[in-house]
């Protein structure tokens, strides 16, 4: 048989090669002209584990095509498919055809130039790459079918050319081949933005369910039944992935040939095509990376594939629960820093550059994007963080929503609120989509949601992480802060943003102050007494504890509806006035009602304040952490808005801390009798977060015994 095959790279050669030593009359036409050069000069070289063999085959440039061809194969990467079919316009002669040995969907490109009826497909899954000019590595034998693209039968032309391809068969359903392998090659890209072997991301447990979900999403746009081929199966794509694994595994090509254009040849991939012809999240994402590391933004690594897996997480956990607002799939960031593999959430009440900060408001989304990042995110990114997405919350952080904005929902109970204002943090975590996110603290904003749903929530020292770029509420007050996992993780991110370092403890049992009157509040409902007097005995069993006055929290607690209602009026109130339709009914209420708290009324509560400084900083005199209860009750059904009973009774125990300033942190206590979180609070002296974080990781570890 006489070929012209348009492409002598991995794929083209390989079957070149196969074809001329049978002796078919095969000529190689490349753009590459070393390629060329070397195969005219020393043959065509197949190494590997399959065979070792050289042929004599010629080749030419482009420039050197014959102005007729009767067979050609077109074998060139898919986003160089137009230019080659250019190649072919007017070229094909009476009863010629083209046939396709390409990855990706390509038959419509192929067809419009050289017509539906001369164009037959392949589908080719035997690992090869081109190593040097003229030397090609055959690293297995795999599946190989061709058969009409528009039609399902098996034609004569299609038995004539299997029987002068190697390893080819005919197949009436070609195209279920192509769509199987799309899933496929969609896994495979997203293993591409790692260093891992194919063998190793199909097979490593942290990322099989984004690849499933991978396989999933492309095989549900299949227009037709999708094939099995070498270990893949659509129906089974679980057992899939270890038999693919394994196909693999036996393969000399370790890597799939996006990560060699990416890291080998640093030439640009199909990626473009991927996108083209596949719709949905996770694709997409996963181009989007890779053209990430096409432009020199990043490098192949597993923190790429982690940053993957935390998106597919955020999609299939997060959405359902309303904590999402916008996803970045490809967020810029520094190369190295303390937490390059960081995927870190961000409150929408916090400036992310190219995004519109929504503050729970419709009207304040639908606005322009950031120009800047606030700085707390850029130290973020400046060290390696992943700022993946935003966070939704309740409206301009002010304790009610928004009508038009969904309440974020708990990952433990979904009847249930996350809490507020942070909930949609805390429920990103909560679910387990992330490790860690940004949130504010006003009066107690990150730690009732962790309390609500069972993980860590902290507060610094005020002012110690910069509130520029963040929409204020009431300044006095506002913290960033974190949501975690775990202390630890918490630790983690707060020393690269604080530029500090994590503390050892003594080695010596720790000691903890019992805040006396918090602790035995009568606002604390039975369910949470009793989670709290279990947690407090384990903790007498391993640690000292000392009974605490904590009066002056008490009363530091009446200054601050004064200090709060008057801020808020000052950020907040010109909007209420001048456009009384931007906020939803609660929040503008909530405004409105602040208006009545005078300047008066706000210097005396600064002075009480002051006043009460020194008293409040007594409570942690030799003790390495305050202990209170974190909120008097389990998550309600939605979040009671601040100036009710039940919101004002919900910061009970956190608001005295956003007056002193002081570091908080909310960690796990244990669960009710139906299965809901309840949390504790640890407290320290101003300025010693590091100290209570430490405190904090020892506490905890306690509680888990």
């Amino acid at each position: 048989m006489e070929l012209v095959i348009i492409g002598g790279g991995a794929i083209g050669g390989t079957i070149a090669a196969h074809m001329s030593r049978a002796g078919h009359d095969v000529v190689i036409c490349d753009s590459d002209a070393d390629h060329v050069a070397a195969i005219n000069s020393n043959g065509l070289v197949i190494e590997g584990p399959v065979e070792n063999f050289t042929v004599r085959v010629p080749a030419m440039s482009p420039e050197e095509l014959p102005p007729q061809l009767t067979r050609v194969a077109v074998a060139v990467k898919s986003h160089h498919t137009a230019a080659a079919a250019e190649l072919l316009r007017g070229r094909l002669t009476p009863g010629g055809y083209v046939v396709s040995f390409q990855n990706g969907l390509t038959a419509d490109v192929l067809a419009e130039v050289v017509g539906r009826d001369n164009l037959l497909v392949s589908f080719v899954n035997f690992g090869a790459d081109l190593m040097a000019p003229g030397r090609i590595m055959q690293g297995n034998v795999g599946t190989f079918r061709v058969g009409e693209p528009f039609r399902n039968v098996i034609t004569d032309r299609v038995q004539e050319l299997v029987g002068a391809l190697p390893y080819a068969q005919a197949t009436d359903n070609i195209m279920g081949f192509l769509w199987g392998k799309e899933a496929y090659g969609a896994m495979l890209y997203a293993g591409a933005v790692s260093d891992l072997s194919i063998a190793d991301s199909l097979e490593d447990p942290r990322y099989r369910p984004l690849l499933l979900a991978v396989a999933r999403e492309v095989l549900e746009q299949s227009p037709v039944e999708p094939e099995s081929f070498d270990g893949f199966d659509p129906r089974d794509l679980e057992g899939s992935l270890t038999r693919l694994a394994a196909f693999n595994r036996h393969s000399a090509k370790s890597h799939s040939g996006i990560y060699r254009d990416l890291m080998v040849r640093k030439r640009k991939t199909e990626v473009d095509d991927l996108l083209r012809d596949l719709r949905g999240p996770l694709t997409t994402y996963a181009g989007e990376l890779i053209q990430a590391i096409e432009r020199g933004e990043r490098t192949c690594e597993i923190a790429n594939l982690d940053l993957l897996a935390t998106l597919e997480r955020t999609d299939r956990l997060g959405r359902p629960l309303n904590a999402v607002v916008d996803v970045i799939a490809a967020p810029k960031r520094s190369l190295e820093g303390p937490l390059r593999g960081t995927a870190v959430a961000v409150k929408d009440l916090i400036a992310v550059q190219g995004l519109s900060r929504g503050c729970g408001n419709p009207e304040l989304k639908a606005r322009s994007p950031q120009v800047a990042d606030a700085p707390v995110v850029a130290s973020l990114r400046e060290a390696a963080a992943d700022v993946y997405c935003t966070t939704s919350l309740l409206e301009y952080a002010a304790g009610a929503l928004h009508p038009d904005v969904p309440e974020a929902r708990n990952p433990l109970d979904p009847s249930r609120t996350a809490g507020g204002s942070s909930g949609g943090s805390a429920a990103l975590v909560g679910a387990g989509a992330c490790d860690v996110a940004l949130g504010t603290d006003t009066g107690g904003s990150i730690r009732i949601p962790a309390h609500y749903c069972n993980i860590v929530g902290f507060k610094p020292s005020f002012g110690l992480l910069s509130v520029d770029g963040v929409q204020a509420l009431a300044p006095s007050f506002d913290h960033v802060g974190l949501l975690a996992k775990d202390v630890k993780t918490a630790e983690r991110v707060f020393c690269a943003l604080a530029d500090q370092v994590p503390v050892q403890l003594p080695p010596r049992p720790l000691r903890l102050g019992l805040a006396s009157a918090m602790w035995r509040d009568s606002a604390i409902q039975p369910d949470v007494r009793e989670v709290l007097d279990v947690a407090l005995s384990t903790l007498h069993a391993s640690a000292t504890i000392v009974e605490v006055d904590d009066e002056a929290l008490l009363q530091v607690r009446e200054v601050f509806e004064p200090i709060l209602m008057y801020e808020l009026w000052r950020a907040l109130g010109d909007i209420a006035t001048n456009h009384p339709d931007h906020f939803g009914p609660e929040t503008q209420r909530l405004v409105l009602a602040a208006e009545s708290t005078t300047l008066d009324d706000y210097h005396s509560a600064l002075e009480r304040r002051e006043l009460l400084r020194d008293a409040t900083q007594q409570v942690y005199r030799d003790v390495d952490g305050l202990l209170t209860p974190a909120v008097a009750y389990v998550a309600p059904r939605t979040t009671p808005p601040m100036d009710t009973p039940e919101g004002e009774q919900e910061g009970l125990f956190s608001a005295p801390f956003n007056v002193t300033g002081d570091p908080a942190i909310v960690i796990p206590a244990g669960f009710t009798s139906e299965g809901l979180p309840v949390g504790v609070q640890l407290c320290a002296s101003f300025g010693r977060d590091a100290w209570l974080l430490a405190t904090a990781h020892e506490a905890l570890r306690l509680l888990s015994h």
